[in-house]
């Protein structure tokens, strides 16, 4: 097998798993396998067509990657536990900080939930709007009654 034809190999690889991830991974590597295999066909040393491959493949991935990625992702949908900061939710088992208990509902699911100032507890049926995430936990406050 000659370099040229191993190039290509790599080049049609790097597609194929683009194509299968949609990640916006190894697309980059295939331009420089690309410009690798011209550089084989015309006889350029081993040596350089790898130098080719590692500087094309990089320049690409740092000037391109994030103007696709600016594109690519500019309709992503917030993930289920993302788009849960700034709703509302109803505490359906005391939360009390200190003894490391509380639960609400929030969109039809159950969350455990922590208060985001500390000393407050809060009693079942409260009205509480979501703040952050901390790791599988809800930190919450008590909703502002207007009067």
């Amino acid at each position: 097998m000659n370099l040229t034809t191993i190039w290509l190999v790599v080049f049609v690889a790097c597609i194929v798993a683009e194509i299968i991830s949609m990640g916006l991974t190894t697309i980059w590597f295939a331009g420089g396998a690309l410009i690798a295999a011209v550089a084989a066909v015309i006889g350029t040393p081993l040596w350089i067509q790898i130098l080719l491959f590692a500087v094309v493949s990089l320049v690409l991935l740092y000037f391109t990657r994030p103007i696709a990625v600016k594109y690519f992702n500019k309709d992503r949908v917030k993930t289920n536990a993302e788009s849960l900061v700034g709703k509302q939710a109803i505490v359906i088992s005391e939360i009390d900080n200190l003894q490391g208990i509380g639960q609400v509902t929030v969109g039809g699911q159950e969350w455990s939930a922590r208060t985001t100032a500390e000393g407050i507890t809060l009693p079942v049926g409260s009205v509480v709007t979501v703040r952050s995430i901390s790791g599988v936990k809800l930190m919450v406050e008590e909703k502002k009654q207007n009067i």
